[in-house]
């Protein structure tokens, strides 16, 4: 571990009081909680794409007047099966 972190690990650890291991499991716990967030992200970007690419999109104004009408006399169907 170069020497810079080392006495970043180390100062941090002073301030909060906790031990550099608890520090250590904190951070690699916040990064791969991170790193599973963009995981996830890239998969649904590229089912959303799939999606698009097959067709299966709905036009936003079609969505925005079925919203509109909920709760009205003329309420609309939803624009999607």
């Amino acid at each position: 571990m170069p020497d810079e972190l080392l006495d970043r690990l180390e100062r941090t650890a002073e301030q909060l009081r906790r031990s550099k291991g608890w520090i250590i499991k904190d951070a690699v716990e916040e990064y791969l909680a991170r790193e599973e967030l963009k995981q996830r992200r890239n998969q649904e970007t590229l089912e959303s794409w799939e999606d698009y690419k097959a067709g299966r999109v709905i036009d936003g104004d079609d969505m925005m007047a079925w919203l509109d009408s909920w709760g009205t006399d003329d309420e609309k169907e939803p624009p999607f099966k």
